[in-house]
């Protein structure tokens, strides 16, 4: 690393740099471990919310001892956002050198945000989803739409795909680029119902509300079926997730936190985080005909456990733009 300068990486640096969803998932693995374990420091995200609505803006730092990163990401989740042509999520991340605390790189996070979040559900599923687990419905065709199942193919022998979204056009883009891009049967489906029922796992993929519209009811997911919360409760009816025999976070601590801010009101009791799950100190599932889910929050160890593959990659190949700090 070049002295006094930082190497900033644009969101088409991020993306040309080449790290595979495989593994980012298995730095997930390894940091997931390290967490439950003891071995990350990672505060609740505070944030503020500017024109309120469901506007967010995240302060999310974190520590993971085992893969010596460090940083924060700074991230805004503006839903308005797709209907002025850009990113529903956007933010930069910054990485901090454990050893003197000074920063090695900027990067742009939407690509990072998209890919970990995909993973953090894979390494969910790992332990909670039945390892023949081959259709996914998603409900929600956006960028999390698409990388959950990126991720989900990495682990599980994934063939069919049942999507749905409010918006025919973005089902339709959907559809053609997921069967293109991951080789998949993708079928579109006219309801929620048709991307719940009769399906193995099912990820809800929407827009995070802090008044959730509960679209999908009691009876309509599968036994036996895991589901992955990525827009937090948004769509899950109470009655719904009262039915799962396990209900799990990525971490408890955040949860709660949101909990006392209006969101989770009416969930079940938390079996165990992602970090008690990958270090054995609570079960996955133990039986075929469980009902399991996890609200897939976004962590920022997730963040800090993609961002030093990608600064190592970058410097190896020359990617991105120094810059004197």
């Amino acid at each position: 690393m070049p002295k006094n300068k930082l190497l900033y990486l644009s969101r088409a640096d991020v993306e040309a740099i080449g790290v595979t969803m495989a593994e980012i998932i298995e730095s997930l693995k390894v940091t997931f471990r390290a967490k439950g374990e003891g071995r990350t420091e990672m505060p609740p995200k505070p944030g503020i919310h500017p024109g309120g609505d469901d506007n967010f803006i995240h302060a999310m730092p974190a520590y993971i001892s085992d893969l010596k990163s460090a940083g924060i990401k700074w991230v805004a989740g503006f839903p308005r956002n797709p209907k002025k042509g850009i990113p529903y999520v956007t933010g930069l991340l910054i990485f901090n050198d454990v050893d003197t605390g000074l920063p090695l790189a900027v990067m742009d996070c939407v690509w990072i945000t998209a890919m970990r979040t995909g993973a953090a559900t894979a390494v969910a599923a790992s332990y909670l989803a039945r390892p023949e687990s081959s259709v996914v419905g998603v409900l929600g065709c956006g960028v999390q739409g698409r990388s959950n199942v990126e991720a989900l193919k990495v682990l599980f022998p994934l063939t069919t795909v049942r999507a749905y979204d409010v918006d025919t056009d973005t089902l339709e883009a959907y559809t053609q680029d997921t069967r293109s891009r991951l080789n998949l049967e993708v079928v579109p489906v006219a309801t929620p119902r048709d991307a719940v029922s009769g399906c193995d796992i099912v990820v809800t993929a929407g827009p995070i509300l802090r008044t959730p519209h509960a679209t999908i009811k009691a009876g309509w997911l599968d036994e036996g079926a895991f589901a992955s919360l990525v827009d937090y409760d948004s769509y899950w009816h109470p009655a719904a997730m009262a039915q799962v025999t396990k209900f799990c976070t990525d971490d408890t601590a955040q949860l709660r936190l949101y909990q006392q801010m209006g969101y989770f009101q009416n969930i079940p009791d938390i079996h165990a985080d992602l970090g008690e799950l990958a270090s054995g100190q609570e079960p996955g599932r133990q039986a075929a005909g469980e009902r399991t889910m996890t609200a897939n929050l976004g962590l920022a160890i997730d963040d800090m456990a993609v961002a030093p593959l990608l600064y190592q990659r970058a410097v190896k190949r020359k990617i991105g733009t120094w810059l004197p700090l």
